[in-house]
């Protein structure tokens, strides 16, 4: 391919009760909601945006809250870790933290330098926290929940879980753009643009684990950059060129999207940088308010009647 993404844009989960998604990922990660939006296939359930400030591309953690949803499965053709950046010295912090929240954690440092505090979140989610030696120069969200020397810069990596990396290794420098970087073990790790945390992927090759089943506690995609629409329609056509089965391009609102799977089995998106969340609520009002696109307006009462009203933190929009 002739174009080549600068790095992770968001990844999407399937959540269990809304409410206890909300109060994880603001109140424990400390996070803010920059978007509480619906599901635009399924209008009668949240879309929920968590990120930094103004929920720039690479800060984004979203999910598909269904309270009733059957738990899903680890495995195979999936995204199995997400990973968040953190300062280096900010470990034993977060160790704490999360153990006053009642979050158990395990503590790794790999080859690399890299310090890992791995948990899981309400609904089995696995979620990492990564401290990178050589920084990360990304503004946080600050609040009194998590301060800001401490807090998630944006996302670090995902970790893709596949029975063989051949193909989706090479999905990944073809159809992406990305380089490989070093393998550790069964792990083979790759980078976007200039490297460095929001741009790695991980390939952890594990023939021998079940074929993951994609429900409640689990990562329905992972979307990457493209600066603007333009250059997303030459990255489909090129696809396409290649053999790659690609949605249409789809307005999402906040950014438009197309999504392909790699060939392991994981669905992956490619989401423009444009225009973002601010065009239809200001940056302090981010997330306090239910947001609809223009073709679900009419619907607005009934939509409002089957979402569960939302209780966020005070710290989400700070006078």
């Amino acid at each position: 391919m002739s174009i080549k993404t600068s790095g992770l844009h968001h990844v999407t989960a399937i959540g269990g009760d809304p409410q206890r998604n909300v109060d994880f990922y603001t109140r424990a990660l400390g996070l803010r909601l920059v978007k509480a939006t619906v599901n635009f296939d399924d209008p009668g359930t949240y879309h929920l945006y968590y990120g930094d400030e103004a929920g720039k591309p690479g800060s984004l953690m979203t999910f598909f809250p269904w309270k009733d949803a059957p738990k899903g499965r680890h495995g195979t053709g999936q995204a199995t870790t997400t990973s968040f950046s953190v300062p280096e010295a900010s470990l034993g912090w977060w160790k704490r933290h999360l153990a006053e929240n009642r979050v158990e954690t395990s503590q790794i440092r790999n080859s690399d330098g890299e310090e890992t505090l791995s948990f899981a979140d309400p609904d089995g989610l696995k979620l990492a926290l990564v401290a990178h030696p050589q920084g990360d120069p990304r503004d946080p969200w600050d609040t009194k929940l998590v301060p800001a020397e401490h807090a998630i810069r944006g996302l670090h990596s995902v970790t893709l879980s596949v029975s063989k990396e051949d193909a989706t290794a090479g999905m990944l420098t073809d159809g992406l753009g990305l380089t490989f970087v070093s393998q550790e073990a069964n792990r083979l790790r790759f980078s976007a643009g200039e490297g460095g945390p929001g741009a790695l992927v991980d390939v952890l090759v594990t023939p021998e684990a079940p074929r993951g089943l994609v429900a409640s506690g689990t990562v329905h995609h992972v979307a990457w950059r493209a600066p603007d629409e333009a250059t997303q329609a030459e990255w489909r056509d090129e696809l396409i060129d290649d053999g790659v089965n690609v949605t249409s391009i789809l307005d999402r609102q906040y950014f438009r999207s197309i999504y392909f799977r790699e060939p392991g089995g994981t669905l992956l998106e490619v989401a423009t940088d444009e225009p973002g969340f601010a065009i239809d609520e200001p940056l302090l009002e981010l997330g306090r308010a239910l947001k609809l696109p223009p073709w679900l307006e009419p619907q607005r009462e009934d939509i409002e009647q089957m979402l569960p009203k939302l209780d966020l933190p005070s710290e989400n929009n700070p006078r």
